[in-house]
């Protein structure tokens, strides 16, 4: 949820008690503009909101349902994905005295719950979040231009949030590493390349730059690798590419941030970068 920096209580002639918040700023969620970013960085807002998930349905008050779950309601905040209105959340698990109490109805699909013998529908509030993340977020922000090798995995982590199976819940989630605890998840297996390149150590190519998607950067080519071999295999997939450069920036998974060149014409003195430079005959 949002940082909560401070907060005053003012009483007023026209509304008693007033509570006034100070929170940390946030950048309003467009999912157009999400699917146009890289994998990397979309995986990271799935991941935390997978973390909001199992704090709402484990929290100290008991388990919590946001009841207008929309992407109006979040904000990102440095890559992360925080809820910033909870006026609809409610921890009143649904009363029941049959199974047929426990209806959930939503557009696409419903789905029937068990009733406890409390007289409770079992996980109503946990699966109403986990159902609103997937037809929300998950099914268009996991699989879209995802790493092949990732794509079994992520199919099976959104039918199973969308079909409320047995393992249709946020801690299903938890047990698989972030790419930045398994190479199994950055690291692409490609081919040896017959393009050669050459090695130019502490240097950079500061122009000739191209568009490609998706990129870090909106005025050229700027792609996360795993290795150096990964980056040829880029280079050599864009015909345009006839150079690349190696930086010192990683991405949250510790993949290298790499500018792709369309020309090498002008090569400048940078101690912290590294230039390949596709041979021609």
């Amino acid at each position: 949820c949002f940082q909560l920096y401070g907060y005053c209580y003012q009483d007023s002639n026209d509304i008693p008690d007033t509570l006034t918040t100070i929170t940390e700023l946030g950048s309003p969620l467009e999912m157009i503009q999400l699917l146009q970013t890289s994998w990397e960085d979309r995986f990271r807002i799935c991941l935390s909101l997978v973390r909001l998930l199992h704090y709402l349905a484990h929290s100290p008050l008991g388990s919590v349902t946001l009841l207008d779950f929309r992407p109006r309601q979040f904000v990102i905040v440095d890559g992360e994905l925080k809820v910033t209105d909870l006026d609809d959340a409610s921890i009143e698990e649904s009363s029941c005295t049959s199974n047929s109490d426990c209806f959930m109805e939503f557009p696409a699909r419903n789905f029937t719950l068990p009733c406890s013998v409390e007289g409770r529908c079992q996980s109503m509030n946990e699966k109403r979040n986990l159902y609103n993340a997937y037809r929300f977020f998950f099914t268009y922000l996991l699989p879209h231009s995802a790493p092949s090798s990732l794509r079994p995995l992520l199919d099976k982590i959104v039918n199973a949030t969308g079909n409320h199976n047995k393992h249709g819940n946020a801690k299903f989630f938890l047990f698989y590493p972030s790419p930045s605890v398994n190479s199994e998840f950055t690291q692409k297996c490609v081919k040896s390349a017959n393009t050669q390149y050459r090695r130019v150590p502490e240097a950079f190519i500061p122009d000739e730059n191209y568009r490609c998607w998706p990129s870090y950067h909106h005025k050229g080519c700027l792609l996360s690798v795993f290795d150096v071999n990964e980056a040829i295999e880029i280079c050599d997939s864009y015909s345009q590419c006839k150079a690349f450069v190696l930086t010192n920036q990683t991405t949250w998974t510790g993949r290298q941030l790499v500018f792709f060149k369309m020309a090498s014409n002008h090569i400048v003195p940078d101690p912290d970068k590294i230039t390949y430079v596709k041979v021609t005959d």
